[in-house]
């Protein structure tokens, strides 16, 4: 193993709730109607697609800009009251960062990643930090995944990850990485899905399982 991936929403900051409650909050504001499966589908998808999601299957009554721009800038609020950061994910890229390179590879935008590094002073242990808006289709494809190995000089099936979610997880095997799942306790992901991946109690527990 040559670098270590990590997702950031379910693995380093425990925001998954935060998106859904932000996005359904927003879509009741602005005439939508959420669905049962919208939480879900949203999951692994970057800016640009969940934005068009709530438009054209929530009917949101606005641009997929305008609600992009919305969504991001209520959870920009969120993240400069208080970052959600997982009890022992700061550790535990420490730990990582001091024995192999490290990256993120999240569908989050840009401006969050950014604002993670930055509370939690990460940004110098990473050197890749990239948002699937950035990079092409967000999860569950592999391109987030494969632009990190790229940035970071590695071959992808040469590099772990760490993932939460259903997408997350396809995109990083999609990617020919070796998996680690940190189960969402809130979002559990698909059981048939982590068949294929090791499966990790907690964030603090990754450094010892990578051996």
């Amino acid at each position: 193993m040559d670098a270590v991936v990590f997702d950031l929403d379910g693995v380093l900051v425990d925001s998954e709730r935060m998106w859904d409650e932000v996005r359904q909050a927003f879509a009741a504001a602005h005439g939508g109607r959420w669905l049962p499966d919208s939480t879900r589908a949203m999951q692994g998808m970057s800016t640009p697609e969940w934005a068009s999601y709530l438009v054209t299957e929530v009917g949101v009554e606005l641009t997929p800009e305008e609600t992009a721009a919305g969504v991001v800038q209520e959870m920009a609020s969120r993240y400069a009251e208080h970052a959600p950061v997982i009890d022992g994910a700061v550790e535990a890229v420490r730990a990582v960062a001091a024995r192999y390179p490290v990256a993120i590879a999240s569908s989050s935008p840009p401006v969050l990643i950014k604002a993670f590094l930055v509370a939690t002073d990460l940004t110098a242990l990473v050197p890749v930090a990239l948002s699937s808006e950035q990079t092409g289709a967000g999860k569950p494809a592999p391109d987030v995944y494969l632009a990190a190995a790229r940035a970071l000089g590695v071959d992808p099936t040469a590099c772990a990850a760490v993932e939460d979610s259903t997408n997350g997880l396809r995109a990083a095997l999609a990617a020919g990485m070796t998996v680690y799942a940190v189960p969402n306790p809130h979002f559990p992901p698909d059981p048939a899905v982590l068949t294929d991946v090791t499966v990790v109690n907690s964030i603090a527990e990754l450094p010892a399982a990578l051996g």
